[in-house]
């Protein structure tokens, strides 16, 4: 399995245009979005400027993009190539080839969110306490996993041809929905009512309680445990049920 995870890592660094859009794009999406912002603008209902808003905002939708975007179409592709087939004539458990996608997948994602909170702090002046950096650093991380679960099962429900559009409905809409590209302060009431119950908006609002020193609600935290176990259980029966095709 560390062989795999080895060979996932290799192929997803040497993926330009994968990296592209995983590191370097909500970093200029950030500067795009906050760049005209002044340093004293808030978000309404927050106490946040912008900023330091947006930061969070790019910094989960690069973790995203890398978890998501690169698992789906992966495995899709994979499935249709026959390499998966290939490695279940070999001694590795079928988990392993699910934890090396998301190892992978993590491992980039990482990069992401560093740069953006680089190119916040330097750009934009954005100041945080160093265990809120940190606290942050983990917890956009390890929300990710939530998305990276989801990328399996996309991966293993649909086909080569069909993976990118519906993966791109999924990450688009995920990402514009749950507020990661505008806040949902400015939508109409009945779409921040939907908007409350996505992952995405609870997974920003976990990196926003850090900015603002508090414990997350309940409630964001309780959406994220639930909707990891509805995709990766998700992922796990579409498995079993690629495997018994075979």
């Amino acid at each position: 399995m560390n062989s795999l995870i080895k060979l996932e890592l290799t192929r997803a660094l040497r993926n330009r245009k994968f990296l592209f859009f995983s590191v370097i794009y909500p970093s200029a999406l950030f500067l795009l979005i906050a760049g005209s912002a002044g340093g004293t603008d808030k978000i309404d209902g927050t106490g946040l400027t912008v900023a330091t808003y947006m930061m969070v905002s790019m910094a989960s939708f690069g973790a995203l993009t890398a978890v998501l975007m690169g698992n789906s179409e992966r495995i899709a592709k994979e499935r249709e190539s026959g390499w998966v087939r290939q490695l279940r004539l070999t001694t590795l458990p079928g988990r392993g080839y699910v934890i090396a996608k998301t190892a992978s997948a993590a491992v980039v994602s990482l990069p992401s969110i560093i740069v953006v909170f680089i190119v916040a702090a330097t750009v934009k002046d954005v100041r945080l306490d160093a265990w809120q950096w940190l606290a942050l650093t983990g917890a956009i991380w390890a929300g990710s996993l939530v998305f990276a679960a989801l990328g399996v099962a996309i991966g293993y429900m649909a086909s080569g041809d069909a993976v990118r559009p519906i993966t791109m409905i999924t990450y688009f809409g995920l990402s514009m929905l749950g507020g990661l590209w505008m806040p949902t302060t400015t939508f109409p009431d009945w779409l921040q009512s939907i908007a409350k119950w996505l992952p995405t908006h609870a997974y920003a609002a976990l990196g926003q309680a850090i900015e603002q020193s508090r414990s997350p609600h309940a409630k964001d935290v309780t959406l994220l445990v639930v909707y990891f176990a509805l995709f990766a259980g998700g992922a796990a029966w579409l498995y079993r049920k690629d495997t018994l095709k075979a």
